[in-house]
């Protein structure tokens, strides 16, 4: 894509610029963005028998209230993305197989622009933040995948 296809790229001055969202129609906008953790063997069964607690806690808890927190401070954190009237959010974390943990971050918001950075940024930190509760079992942890899955509203819809 050119520089003039650019978004984030005023046309005329080829400087970084925020959209201007305020022609765009007001719609229901939802994300969902997921991240996968995979363990070691030895470190997920330990785990696995610990009920996903370690000395700093109770790490699915923790993780969830940390990408809660992170989604709503996106526009903080990610230059250019507008704050956005969030209506929901819900992160899930459960096994996806024997060693790998899959973080799940929906979002909702009435808007003239999407959420998927929203969507991504909670599960990137939710995924952050179970490898650093765990990072004293293992350094071996390793955050495989962020990804958004999809997106509903605006122009265009993406996956599922």
């Amino acid at each position: 894509m050119s520089k003039q296809g650019l978004t984030h790229v005023d046309a005329s001055t080829q400087r970084p610029t925020m959209v201007d969202v305020g022609d765009k129609p007001v719609t229901e906008r939802r994300a969902h963005a997921r991240a996968r953790v995979r363990f070691p063997p030895a470190v997920a069964r330990q785990l696995r028998d610990d009920a996903l607690r370690v000395a700093k806690g109770a790490v699915i808890d923790t993780a969830i209230i940390a990408g809660t927190m992170a989604l709503k401070r996106t526009h903080e954190l990610i230059p250019f993305c507008h704050p956005l009237p969030l209506e929901a959010c819900r992160i899930s974390i459960d096994w996806e197989d024997d060693c790998a943990l899959r973080i799940d971050c929906e979002a909702r918001a009435t808007y003239r622009t999407g959420i998927e950075m929203e969507a991504l940024t909670g599960a990137s930190v939710a995924a952050l933040t179970v490898y650093d509760m765990c990072k004293a079992l293992s350094h071996e942890i390793v955050i495989e995948q962020v990804a958004l899955v999809s997106k509903r509203g605006g122009r265009r819809d993406v996956g599922e």
